[in-house]
C-alpha cells in the first residue's frame, strides 16, 4: 500500500473517530451539564478574587516587610488584615454613597413630570412647525402610539415574569459577596504555595522554566490588573467632580458607572456616557453639552497621560490589535469577554514569547554542543 495512501487513510480514521467522539458528547449533554453549571457559579468569584489578588498584591506585600524589632506579620494575619480592610472600604462606601443616592434618585423622580411636560410641549411646537405640517406626520401617529403602547406592556410583562431571576440573581450576589473574601484570604495566605506545587508537576529540568514562566505571567497580570485599577480609579473619581462642577444630578454614582465602564478599553468611554446623557435628557438638558465637554476633557488626561504611563508600556499592544480582540470578544462573550480578553491576551503573548526564547536558547546550546 502507498504511504500516500496510508497517511489519508490514517487522517480518515482521526477525523472520523473525532466526530464520533463530539456526536456522543451531544448525545450524553446530561453528563456535561453538572459540570458547567459548577463551572458558571465558580467562574465568577474566582475572576473577582484574582482580579482583587493581583490589585491588592503590593499592599500584601508591604504589609509583609513590616519588621518591628524581632516580629514580623506572618502571612495569615497579612491576610486577614487586607481582607477585612477592603470589606470595611467596600461596606463604608456603599453606607455613604446609599443617602446621596437615594436623596439624588427622589429628585430626578420629582422631576420627571416637569421633564415629561416640557417634552410633551417641545414635541407639541415641533409637530406645529409649518415644515413639519408638509410631511402629513399626523397620519403615523395613531401608529406610533400603538407601538409605544406595545412596548410598555412588554415591558411590564417581562418585569412581572422576571421575578424570580431577580430573587435569584440577589440570591448569587449575595452568595459571591461571600465568597469573594474567603476565596481572597486563601489567595493571599497560601499563594506562595502555588508555584512550587505546579513545577511538581513537571520534570525536574525544567522547573526551574515553568516558574519563570509562572512568575512571568503573574507579573503581566499584576502590572495590567493595578494600572487598570488605578485608571479606572482616576475616571470615577475626575468624572464624578466633573459632574459635580456642573451640576449633573446623580453625579457620583454617574461617575462611578464611568470608571466602572473604563475597564472596557475605547469602547468603555461611550458606554459609560449613556446613562449620564440619558439622565441629561430626562431632567437637565441643558447639561447635555457639559457632560460631554467633562468626558472629554476626562477622556483625554486619561488617554495621554494615565494610560501610556501605567498600561501601555506593561503591555506594549498595539492598538489595532487591541481592537479586533474587543470585536472578536465582544461578539462571542458579551461585555464580560470584551473585559477579559486583554489580560488573557496578554498572558498567551507572555507565554508564547518567552516559549520561543527558551527554544532559541536551547537550539544555540544544542548548536554549541
Amino acid at each position: 500500500m502507498p504511504k500516500s495512501y496510508q497517511k489519508a487513510l490514517f487522517w480518515s480514521f482521526e477525523l472520523l473517530i473525532i466526530a464520533s467522539l463530539i456526536w456522543v458528547c451531544t448525545q450524553i449533554n446530561f453528563v456535561f451539564t453538572p459540570l458547567l453549571v459548577f463551572v458558571s457559579v465558580v467562574i465568577t468569584p474566582l475572576v473577582i478574587s484574582l482580579f482583587l489578588y493581583y490589585m491588592l498584591n503590593p499592599l500584601f506585600r508591604l504589609l509583609m516587610k513590616i519588621r518591628i524589632y524581632k516580629w514580623h506579620m506572618k502571612r495569615g494575619i497579612a491576610s486577614l488584615v487586607v481582607v477585612i480592610g477592603l470589606v470595611l472600604i467596600v461596606v463604608g462606601g456603599i453606607s455613604a454613597l446609599i443617602p446621596s443616592v437615594l436623596n439624588e434618585l427622589n429628585q430626578v423622580i420629582h422631576w420627571l413630570p416637569q421633564a415629561a411636560k416640557e417634552s410633551q410641549k417641545m414635541i407639541q411646537e415641533i409637530s406645529e412647525h409649518p415644515w413639519v405640517l408638509k410631511l402629513h406626520l399626523s397620519t403615523y401617529y395613531g401608529q406610533i402610539n400603538d407601538q409605544v403602547s406595545k412596548y410598555v406592556r412588554q415591558i411590564v410583562t417581562g418585569l412581572t415574569s422576571s421575578a424570580g431571576s431577580i430573587i435569584g440573581t440577589i440570591t448569587s450576589t449575595v452568595i459571591v459577596a461571600i465568597t469573594v473574601p474567603v476565596m481572597l484570604f486563601y489567595m493571599f495566605k497560601d499563594g506562595n504555595r502555588l508555584v512550587p506545587s505546579v513545577q511538581k508537576l513537571f520534570p525536574e529540568n525544567s522547573r526551574d522554566e515553568v516558574g519563570e514562566l509562572l512568575r512571568k505571567m503573574s507579573q503581566t497580570l499584576s502590572s495590567y490588573i493595578s494600572g487598570q485599577a488605578i485608571e479606572c480609579l482616576f475616571v470615577a473619581i475626575a468624572t464624578s467632580i466633573g459632574y459635580l462642577i456642573i451640576g449633573q444630578p446623580l453625579a457620583v454614582v454617574l461617575g462611578v458607572v464611568a470608571g466602572i465602564a473604563n475597564m472596557i478599553p475605547y469602547v468603555g468611554p461611550y458606554i459609560g456616557i449613556t446613562p449620564s446623557l440619558m439622565v441629561s435628557i430626562a431632567v437637565a438638558p441643558e447639561k447635555i453639552v457639559w457632560v460631554i465637554v467633562v468626558v472629554v476633557i476626562v477622556q483625554q488626561i486619561d488617554g495621554n497621560i494615565i494610560y501610556p504611563n501605567i498600561i501601555g508600556k506593561t503591555l506594549q499592544i498595539h492598538p489595532l490589535t487591541i481592537i479586533m480582540l474587543l470585536l472578536a470578544a465582544g461578539n462571542i462573550a458579551g461585555i464580560p469577554g470584551m473585559i477579559l480578553c486583554i489580560p488573557c491576551y496578554a498572558v498567551v503573548k507572555t507565554i508564547v514569547t518567552y516559549l520561543i526564547s527558551i527554544y532559541h536558547l536551547r537550539k544555540r546550546e544544542g548548536d554549541n554542543n
